[in-house]
């Protein structure tokens, strides 16, 4: 019976997904062939790979954006992951979408995540030849760097929405999807994270005193809401609303809510992202790293070793690797041991 119990799922799901949405059994596959789990489907497989990744476990003391929070209620990458997940799974059940594949790519999409943020990743950018973004990270960490270089062996859905689900400040719901996952489901993640992260930052803010309610533009609230909750629930109802309403082929929202999240995330930039509270912690950060990165290019303390690097690996990008799967306190305490000096005692 064991051996039926994964066929039997896959025909329940293909019976009761969308038409849109992607098939556990119609996966492309992944880069290496292994057997098939006799219970578990392929996408459920790579989720439990990403939870159990010493790499998603590191993310409970990373940086979102408050760096290093003492406050125990301050998000950090590992919450954002489960905040977003949540959000998407939400979606993904109400289009019936694959909440497997959706709920992977939101847990692994941000597991190539720096140190302190934004600033780690400017500072690697700065630093790495040919430049870092965490989405490729992100990726090279489930293709290479877990399992001391094995990496997880992802479904190719699964890797192409960890790879794709960035978007900066460019649109959110772009009418040329050519540079989109290619599943629906990828796609809910990448609208997903913005939708998590435009909220719990602005709740962050509100928290540290970084900002006030008061300071929310009037049109923002009048469209959102009054409180996190209600913002929440205004943005994950109108996708589901909208893109019932035409058809599920594509995600859509809204012209008056897509507008109101442009300018929630403008304002964010502009009194959260770069205020001189936020914005001088950045500037201590990026220090750290850059003293770090140049002192692992030029002295060898057997990190090297922890992953099975090819010979031919050029020194910079296994130091990139090694300081951008750093946690924020690690990152202080080895800058700590390396460059302060230690107090003598007297006995």
């Amino acid at each position: 019976m064991a051996g039926t119990l994964r066929t039997i799922t896959e025909e329940n799901e293909a019976r009761m997904l969308s038409p849109h949405a992607c098939l556990s059994r119609e996966s492309r596959g992944r880069e290496r062939p292994e057997p098939e789990c006799d219970i578990r489907m392929a996408f459920q497989r790579d989720r439990d790979r990403i939870i159990h990744s010493k790499t998603f476990r590191r993310l409970k003391h990373k940086t979102q954006v408050f760096l290093a929070p003492a406050g125990d209620h301050y998000r950090t990458r590992l919450t954002h992951a489960l905040e977003v997940s949540q959000i998407a799974r939400t979606v993904a059940v109400a289009l019936r979408l694959n909440g497997h594949l959706t709920e992977a790519i939101a847990l692994g999409h941000d597991l190539g995540h720096t140190p302190f943020g934004h600033a780690g990743e400017s500072a690697l950018d700065e630093l790495y030849p040919g430049g870092f973004h965490h989405y490729e990270q992100s990726l090279r960490v489930v293709d290479i760097l877990e399992k001391k270089g094995a990496g997880l062996n992802l479904t190719r859905e699964v890797r192409d929405g960890i790879l794709k689900h960035s978007k900066g400040r460019r649109e959110i719901l772009p009418d040329d999807l050519s540079g989109l996952p290619f599943t629906m489901e990828g796609r809910l993640v990448r609208v997903a994270d913005i939708i998590a992260y435009v909220n719990h930052d602005l709740d962050d803010a509100l928290r540290a005193g970084v900002v006030r309610e008061e300071q929310l533009p009037r049109d923002i609230v009048r469209c959102l809401g009054d409180s996190h909750s209600r913002r929440i629930g205004t943005m994950v109802r109108d996708l589901v609303e909208s893109t019932l309403a035409g058809g599920g082929e594509r995600l859509t929202m809204r012209r008056e809510t897509m507008q109101a999240i442009h300018d929630l995330r403008a304002f964010l930039y502009e009194n959260v992202y770069e205020a001189d509270a936020v914005h001088q912690d950045f500037v201590k950060a990026m220090k750290i790293l850059r003293e770090l990165y140049d002192y692992f290019l030029h002295h060898d303390q057997g990190w090297e070793r922890l992953i099975d690097y090819p010979a031919e690996t050029p020194r910079h990008r296994m130091v990139c690797d090694f300081i951008a799967g750093m946690t924020d306190r690690f990152a202080m305490d080895l800058y700590w041991n390396i460059f302060l000096p230690k107090p003598w005692s007297v006995i």
